[in-house]
């Protein structure tokens, strides 16, 4: 497996023998991670969306962190006619008029998806596919763990790099459903998000996948870890895609500072 270069030590486990298995009894507990702050989604989708790019998703269980960084994300406001928010308030979506951080799922393709509430009532970021991270927190066997959950159709196991690439592998992996974590919080026992101190260097934005014709298919709010380009939902980087025209490149802080003011429109063609 050849992870991208500016993450190519994500696979490397800590010389610290406390993390090789089988773990000697005189070591000590891994460290714990940290969740994110509630006031880091206290912001529009557009920029949380590409806030959320390289941080990293955790969910422990059965006494082990499982963890996958985020490398691929869309935005969706309230007033956009892609959202679900526009379809008008269910109980199903009610997440997505809860405070900021609010854990919202549903149903895509028979497989769960993950989003989270932003800013402003209907807002909310799908979090549309990640990488495996293997660390101090979570060691190999969190990884085997992964890929006993997100199984080829034939059984066998799923390529690290393809365990998280898409919204329902994702959730699969980490067995985020929708019955257990609709309209609930982010949990520090249970299932987090934190900064593991990872910052990618270019962002890739482009419109986002999937929305029908009519429904404001053209809008840019979808994000890509330029590192992990090959290894999202769908590469944007692909052949027949066009700079300036199907994507553009930026940088992250020019990602972030631009991101609210959508001047930059794509077309799917």
């Amino acid at each position: 497996l050849t992870a991208p270069p500016a993450v190519a030590v994500q696979f490397n486990v800590s010389s610290n023998p406390c993390y090789h298995e089988p773990m000697p009894d005189t070591c000590t507990s891994p460290p714990s991670p940290t969740p994110l702050p509630e006031r880091f989604f206290q912001r529009d989708a557009r920029e949380l969306a590409v806030a959320l790019l390289g941080k990293v998703i955790r969910r422990r269980l059965d006494g082990q962190w499982l963890a996958a960084r985020i490398i691929e994300t869309e935005a969706y406001l309230l007033e956009e006619r892609g959202s679900h928010a526009s379809l008008g308030f269910t109980q199903a979506r009610r997440a997505l008029f809860m405070p900021p951080g609010t854990i919202y799922m549903y149903y895509a393709r028979g497989g769960d998806s993950m989003n989270c509430s932003a800013q402003g009532e209907g807002c909310g970021v799908l979090l549309k596919s990640g990488y495996p991270v293997v660390d101090a927190v979570s060691p190999n066997s969190s990884l085997a763990r992964m890929q006993q959950l997100n199984p080829q159709r034939n059984g066998e196991s799923r390529k690290p790099e393809r365990l998280c690439a898409g919204q329902t592998l994702l959730c699969r992996s980490l067995d985020i459903r929708v019955p257990d974590w609709n309209a609930q919080g982010f949990n520090a026992d249970t299932l987090l998000i934190e900064d593991d101190g990872y910052h990618p260097e270019q962002v890739i934005q482009a419109a986002r996948l999937g929305i029908p014709s009519g429904r404001d298919e053209h809008l840019p709010y979808r994000w890509v870890d330029a590192a992990y380009a090959a290894h999202c939902t769908r590469n944007p980087l692909g052949r027949s895609r066009k700079p300036g025209h199907d994507y553009h490149l930026l940088e992250h802080d020019t990602a972030l500072r631009s991101a609210v003011s959508g001047a930059l429109p794509c077309s799917q063609a």
